[in-house]
């Protein structure tokens, strides 16, 4: 199927589903939204599909069951904002060392709930798993998320939720001295590195001005 360029371009760096779902929003860390990558039903299936979520029959199929029912995808697309919006508050305290609010967990158990119930356990080669590749339902895109979302909670490792110091992403750190910072060493770790390198040189060149 074909992907809208902002989708494309989306930075694949949560470790997590949850944590790539939250980071379909950016701005500055700590401040509100500037960017959203996720507009209609129809993004939400190209974003499902471009992270390997979905693959093209699933994602054609969806795409045609929406333009089927419009109102029901469109509840669907304010689903899923309202549920990343939710994930974003749950581990945003977490990356902070916080506890989660109450409400958070709590809706992310309903909607967990609501998830596997449209989900059938499948033999893997490890063993067994939890899998929506044949529900039908429009919101097909949210079941693995929010599962993730209730699996890293209950399993972890919570302690490597972290944000990116200085965009809202969120990410596991893999690290092994949990030292990463940046979402990404390419974007935000460069640009950090070079906003404190041009202010040394700026404050350098004002000493210089003072001695003289």
């Amino acid at each position: 199927m074909e992907t809208p360029e902002p989708i494309r371009q989306q930075r694949i760096v949560g470790g997590n589903l949850a944590l790539d779902l939250m980071n379909t929003q950016n701005g500055p860390a700590g401040g509100q939204p500037e960017e959203d990558v996720l507009h209609g039903y129809g993004d939400l299936v190209a974003w499902g599909h471009h992270i390997g979520m979905l693959g093209d029959p699933e994602a054609e199929r969806l795409l045609r069951r929406s333009r089927r029912h419009p109102d029901a995808a469109r509840a669907t697309f304010d689903r899923a904002v309202a549920t990343r919006a939710n994930l974003y508050e749950l581990f945003d305290a977490v990356a902070r060392g916080m506890p989660p609010p109450e409400r958070t967990t709590a809706r992310l158990q309903q909607d967990e709930a609501d998830a596997l119930a449209h989900a059938e356990l499948i033999a893997v080669d490890s063993g067994f798993a939890w899998s929506w590749a044949h529900d039908e339902d429009l919101a097909r895109p949210l079941w693995p998320v929010i599962h993730a979302a209730s699996t890293l909670l209950i399993d972890g490792p919570l302690d490597r939720v972290k944000g990116c110091a200085a965009c809202r992403f969120h990410f596991l750190d893999e690290s092994k001295n949990r030292s990463r910072r940046w979402c990404s060493m390419d974007d935000c770790g460069t640009a950090d590195k070079m906003r404190k390198y041009v202010a040394r040189r700026a404050s350098a060149r004002s000493a210089g001005h003072a001695e003289g």
